[in-house]
């Protein structure tokens, strides 16, 4: 009992002073969570606790869901054609040169998945902080949000690869995964046709003025929990099953646009402060007195940003130079995703600790090594402007 009020005390206080800290040091709240959560469980605060534990996870895959309210399916099928074209070309040049890269350094097979990975969610900073008109910012978002369907994708079966290993139980997870992916496309397709015929009913489900009910929020949270019992039927990653509800919230609703922010602000304010808090907590400070860590996790962290920066070619001539290196350090920060599958390899046995709190580690510089390049390199473009 000692140890779960310890739990709930130190999360209360985190929790509400992480946003203080991160505008004092100028960066994300989410690297001050996991150092906070690295801190109190160094200290004693946050020991082992199952509760902590599922609820963590449950973080996480709200977080997911999150990330799926950010893609608009309709935006990604219309793209620009030219733009699609080079945003493939990108994200395949992600994957051969993080192959390259692993075979150079003699990193695992892992290190092809977890490298290219793309997520959108500290995109969305850089925009409250930039604003809405930069071309590189919102090529930025565009590319990404295919990306970070890739990476899901990605997560999903490395997820399933980890689990059950080579062999039938794999297959079988695949096929399941194959048949739950053309039954979404069919529902995608039926549900467009139902709500063009009958706009009213998606009105109806989503009021568009005020609901004393929250009959949005009422509908997120079914999807949300039905999603995951789906997944967990399948025997499939949850994560990606909460990835999907989110699309479906953000394609089908896009029209209700306090929807998303209603959603974010529950999560962000206490679900998935938890989740990171966690992820902290399971990294040991001791760790960094390990030999080659530091090295280790300064190598993954400059060779993800510079695949990024390579592949960010394709786009040269279409932002010039200096937004062409934003575009790629804009896309330099997949922390959540890089957590979440650095964590699944290690749960599985498939990485050991050292490259989990190499990952850890990485994903921590990542952050803080882009924010501030990002911030440097859009200064200097500020005062050439305004030369």
């Amino acid at each position: 009992m000692s140890n779960e009020i310890s739990i709930i005390i130190t999360l209360s206080v985190i929790i509400f002073i992480s946003p203080y800290l991160a505008k004092i040091f100028k960066i994300p709240t989410t690297p001050i969570e996991i150092v906070l959560g690295s801190l109190a469980g160094y200290f004693g605060f946050i020991l082992d606790n199952g509760l902590f534990h599922l609820i963590a996870e449950i973080g996480f895959f709200y977080l997911m869901f999150l990330a799926g309210t950010e893609v608009n399916l309709k935006v990604l099928l219309n793209m620009q054609k030219d733009t699609l074209k080079k945003s493939i070309i990108y994200i395949s040049m992600l994957y051969v040169l993080a192959f390259i890269f692993s075979r150079f350094f003699h990193f695992g097979d892992i290190f092809i998945v977890i490298m290219p990975l793309i997520s959108v969610g500290l995109i969305l900073t850089l925009f409250k902080e930039y604003g809405k008109d930069n071309l590189w910012l919102n090529l930025s978002m565009s590319v990404g949000t295919l990306g970070e369907v890739v990476s899901i994708m990605a997560l999903t079966l490395v997820g399933a690869m980890l689990e059950h290993g080579i062999g039938v139980e794999l297959y079988k997870a695949l096929g399941y995964l194959a048949l739950f992916l053309i039954a979404m496309g069919f529902l995608f397709k039926f549900l467009r046709v139902i709500f063009w015929w009958y706009p009213e009913l998606k009105t109806l489900l989503v009021p568009i003025n005020y609901d004393k009910d929250e009959k949005d929020i009422r509908l997120s949270m079914a999807l949300f929990f039905l999603m995951i019992a789906v997944m967990l039927l399948l025997n499939l990653e949850i994560a990606f099953g909460a990835f999907i509800a989110g699309m479906f919230i953000a394609t089908f609703f896009e029209y209700k646009e306090e929807l998303p922010h209603k959603l974010s602000s529950f999560g962000f304010g206490f679900l998935v402060p938890i989740f990171f808090v966690y992820i902290g907590s399971t990294f040991k400070l001791e760790s960094l007195l390990i030999s080659g860590l530091i090295e280790t996790a300064l190598i993954i962290t400059f060779s993800m940003i510079g695949i990024r920066i390579f592949a960010s070619l394709i786009f040269y001539r279409y932002l010039g130079l200096k937004q062409m290196l934003l575009f790629a350090l804009s896309h330099s920060m997949p922390l959540t995703l890089l957590i979440a599958i650095a964590t699944l390899a290690y749960q599985n046995n498939n990485i050991d600790q050292f490259h989990y709190y190499g990952f850890i580690l990485a994903s921590l510089f990542q952050v803080i090594i882009t924010m501030i390049c990002i911030k440097f390199i859009n200064r200097i473009k500020s005062t050439q402007n305004a030369t």
